[in-house]
């Protein structure tokens, strides 16, 4: 686990959308052009505040290490004007430790997508360009609010495929009501002929809060059934695999390790990160803190001189176990319990001795030496996985 030795990540919000999806949990929201310079304004101020030390008053030990990664999530970062990307890029440089040629991550939608547009991103930096595919039906994106069809989507994958951009991802959604083995298996063959370096393949989740979660708790919405969402993450994991695609996190694949997320794999590996924006979280050591999560607070907040974190927790030591638990059981690399903080690796190993032994024999974990590699059954069910372990906390 991470206490912040290694090079740490830099994540930006930009949470414009031109029509928000009604899956989306993120902090997201419409706004005309002016009302987006004025956000990068207070983000170009939000930057500045950091000049000092981008880390908080009171993460101890403080991350010394330069940021290596940039990531411009949201939101819809495509739809920022280049000139503001590349004015964010610029003030990260000049008041933040940055290393020289940092990797620099940029999501965007199909309809965003023009040779214009790619070459500005190119000039910003990007090398790893995820597009927001999520399917190749028709009928599909329309459930799921998108704004662009499956021409849009072919049109351009073959655009960013004549840029420089070094890698390009593609995103996609299963678990849909209705949606058969079939269908989900025409949009893996259908992504995987367009031949992408990287591809994200995440399952549809009902949220409280979002107009699915409102159209669920009416009964005009369900969740697919469990064993039918087991059996696409099964034919994603397997099909993928065949065509190349190897899995380096329970929703990621890449077609060789240079093409994977080096900023997202941060999370997983606990290591340090800062966000930036309203509702941005960050972790370094043993805190985790966040900004005010609506946009008016965010911003006056910053109007006032202060950075706009709203809150901030210290992670005790069983938390921190626990998430190591979590997000190693996430990957295809396991949990190695010589890693874990405290020097608490040893005593947890032989704490959960059994535990691990059932897991064995269940096919749900292998075991070399003191790690612990989650099969792929184990990968379907790594939360709960990590949730029957004693943390040793008294």
């Amino acid at each position: 686990m991470s206490l912040g030795q290694e090079n740490p990540g830099l994540y930006i919000h930009l949470p414009f959308c031109s029509a928000i999806c009604p899956y989306c949990d993120f902090y997201v929201l419409t706004g005309d052009p002016i009302r987006r310079r004025q956000y990068v304004r207070h983000l170009l101020a939000e930057i500045a505040l950091c000049a000092e030390t981008p880390w908080p008053y009171f993460v101890d030990p403080i991350p010394k290490a330069p940021f290596d990664t940039l990531y411009f999530g949201g939101g819809t970062p495509s739809m920022m004007r280049p000139e503001d990307l590349q004015a964010v890029r610029a003030a990260i440089g000049t008041h933040l430790h940055v290393v020289e040629d940092p990797w620099i991550g940029l999501e965007a939608n199909p309809e965003d997508i023009t040779g214009r547009t790619l070459a500005d991103w190119e000039e910003t930096g990007v090398a790893f360009l995820s597009l927001g595919i999520q399917s190749f039906n028709e009928e599909a994106l329309r459930f799921l609010g998108r704004q662009h069809d499956p021409r849009d989507c072919l049109r351009s994958v073959a655009l960013a495929r004549q840029s420089n951009i070094e890698t390009l991802s593609l995103d996609l959604i299963f678990g849909l009501p209705g949606q058969t083995a079939e269908d989900w298996h025409t949009d893996l063959e259908i992504a995987c002929e367009l031949e992408p370096d990287h591809l994200s393949c995440y399952q549809l989740t009902i949220e409280p809060g979002t107009p699915f979660g409102f159209r669920r708790q009416k009964g005009r919405l369900s969740e697919m059934a469990s064993d039918q969402q087991a059996d696409l993450f099964f034919l994603t994991h397997k099909w993928l695999e065949e065509q190349g695609f190897a899995a380096y996190e329970v929703s990621n694949f890449s077609a060789s390790p240079d093409h994977r997320s080096r900023h997202n794999s941060k999370y997983w590996n606990h290591t340090p990160y800062l966000g930036l924006g309203p509702s941005a979280h960050s972790h370094a050591s043993h805190w985790r803190w966040w900004n005010a999560r609506k946009i008016k607070p965010y911003e006056a907040q910053i109007e006032a001189g202060e950075r706009p974190i709203r809150e901030h927790e210290l992670l005790v030591p069983s938390q921190l176990r626990l998430e190591h638990l979590m997000l190693g059981l996430r990957t295809p690399a396991g949990v190695d319990f010589s890693t874990f903080p405290d020097d608490s690796g040893p005593r947890l190993w032989a704490a959960n001795r059994s535990l691990i032994e059932e897991l064995a024999d269940a096919a749900l974990v292998t075991v070399e030496e003191q790690r612990l590699l989650p099969t792929l059954a184990g990968l379907a069910v790594a939360e709960a996985l990590a949730c029957r372990f004693e943390l040793l906390d008294p």
